[in-house]
């Protein structure tokens, strides 16, 4: 991958190959960048220092701050989205105001990205197995610390609800809300157990049983309870292995940098299986939409804003998803569809912000008109 600087072609005697200049110390001649690798210098922040007895000292080209300072923009970003949202949201309805709604957005926004980063972990290696000539190196696991700050989010949700409430802990396990968040608590402790041990996949059984009980608890609503928690069943695995699996294909299309053509794989696998997600997720959010939200309330409820907002979003990430597979299918150099599909990532952290916003505002049908 790497070269030093070419001989003079003018020089007579000259052996083909990398030489260095007089006086240059090793080091630096066997750093030169090399000038093929277009994937890895793009999508790289690596890069090297080093001193020169006779000169200045080589610092570094790279964008040493920009990841982590945007990193950070984003987290603030997605934190102030999920406490203030569900009340701006709610302005101007007349809706009850939820107690401590910000709060809740925020656990919530915690547990629903655990799941999505296990699951995608778990869908990760179903992705990379089949890929040819692929680099013997894998991401390092996220899942037992998602997990466990997945089971703290549903425990603070039984703390809050207890205040809320005005109950002990020990009488809040006995509600409905309680007693499933209880159930989503354990099965995530059980899940990054599972993670820790040398069979993690054993981690898809505690995993389906968190996603269930999510589903009933976002549905306490007495007109067909049971329906539309399949539907959220359906919706809320398709969107964690959706976001999970992006995020694990784009950390693993960094660590391969220097294998562009094994990179260019394994994004299209993904892409293939993210059209059968993205069909899930339409038909399931629009049931789901149709069903839960009266028409005469989309824009006077907090509920069909934040909706709105969120199809507005899935529209963005649609149209990042498709630019991102023309790209892929079109350059033999993956590193501009990686760099869309980093900006799809990005899009599909707001969204989930904003459905955790959705399960926490008030349920529509109670301002509408309609019988």
């Amino acid at each position: 991958m790497y070269s030093g600087p070419p001989a003079d072609p003018a020089a007579p005697g000259t052996a083909p190959g990398p030489t260095a200049p007089p006086g240059s110390p090793p080091a630096v001649a066997a750093h030169a960048p090399a000038a093929d690798a277009p994937f890895a210098d793009r999508i790289s922040d690596a890069s090297f220092s080093g001193e020169i007895s006779d000169g200045p000292t080589v610092r570094p080209a790279g964008r040493s701050w920009t990841t982590p300072l945007l990193l950070c923009a984003a987290g603030a970003l997605a934190l102030l989205v999920a406490l203030l949202g569900p009340g701006i949201a709610a302005r101007g309805t007349g809706e009850l105001r939820i107690p401590g709604a910000g709060l809740t957005t925020v656990l919530r926004t915690v547990l629903f990205t655990a799941l999505a980063l296990h699951l995608g972990e778990l869908l990760g290696p179903q992705l990379v197995r089949p890929v040819r000539g692929r680099p013997r190196t894998a991401v390092r696991s996220w899942a037992v610390l998602a997990s466990l700050a997945g089971a703290a989010a549903a425990a603070g949700q039984i703390v809050r609800l207890a205040a809320v409430s005005d109950l002990g802990i020990t009488e809040t396990y006995g509600t409905r809300e309680g007693g499933l968040l209880l159930l989503i608590a354990n099965g995530l402790v059980l899940a990054a157990l599972c993670a820790a041990s040398k069979r993690p996949a054993l981690a898809l059984a505690p995993l389906a049983v968190v996603i269930g009980a999510e589903a009933l608890r976002a549905h306490p609503e007495a007109y067909s309870p049971e329906f539309g928690a399949a539907l959220t069943v359906v919706h809320l695995t398709a969107a964690s292995l959706w976001t999970g699996g992006l995020l694990h294909v784009l950390r693993t299309m960094r660590l391969w940098r220097g294998s562009p053509v094994a990179a260019r794989a394994l994004l299209g696998r993904y892409a293939r299986l993210a059209i059968w997600l993205y069909v899930a997720l339409a038909a399931t959010g629009t049931v789901s939409a149709l069903r839960r939200l009266p028409l005469d309330v989309v824009f006077t409820s907090a509920y069909g804003r934040t909706l709105l907002v969120k199809l507005a979003l899935m529209a963005l990430v649609s149209a990042l998803a498709v630019a991102a597979r023309r790209r892929m299918l079109r350059d033999a150099d993956p590193s501009v569809a990686h760099l869309l599909a980093r900006r799809e990532q990005v899009v599909l952290g707001l969204v989930v912000v904003v459905s955790a916003i959705l399960t926490v505002v008030p349920d529509p049908h109670w301002i509408s008109l309609r019988p």
